[in-house]
């Protein structure tokens, strides 16, 4: 029985679960990116708004001014947490699939093993029968040799 055809549907399973894991790691860096760039928006128009000089006519304008300055920096704080953890999110993904991928190679590693174990079998079985074929025709030959004296002598 060939044990190493037992592991080809682990291995398959281990490579479908490490592509999915790569698909998920793929996704997560994309939301990444995405959050990346919404923070780097509003950090922009936050910083473009706080530069500008409005002229404030009255002290409404003003306190207005302020407050939508101060949602816009909590709207900044708000995305950057939400970066970190995407990063995170990111950072998990990527061990996943390097664990998955380790996974994958201890199971191709003793498949192989299993395939040369096999191999070694089947060379040693060839070998014995090759050597068994051999020793017949010495025999064969031993005998027809001695047949053949056997009806010089008589």
């Amino acid at each position: 029985m060939m044990q190493s055809r037992r592991f080809d549907p682990l291995l398959r399973r281990a490579q479908e679960k490490e592509d999915a894991v790569a698909r998920d790691l793929a996704e997560r860096q994309r939301t990444l990116d995405t959050q990346e760039s919404r923070l780097e928006e509003l950090r922009k128009y936050a910083e473009e708004y706080a530069q500008s000089q409005m002229a404030a006519t009255s002290p409404a304008q003003l306190a207005n001014r302020r407050a939508f300055l101060d949602r816009l920096d909590s709207a900044v704080k708000q995305q950057a947490q939400t970066v970190d953890r995407s990063r995170a999110s990111v950072g998990i993904e990527r061990d996943r699939l390097l664990l998955a991928g380790r996974d994958k190679k201890v199971l191709e590693q003793l498949a192989a093993s299993y395939r040369v174990q096999e191999a070694q079998v089947v060379e040693r079985r060839i070998q014995r029968e090759m050597d068994d074929v051999g020793a017949r025709r010495s025999r064969l030959a031993a005998t027809a040799a001695a047949a053949e004296e056997a009806g010089e002598t008589s």
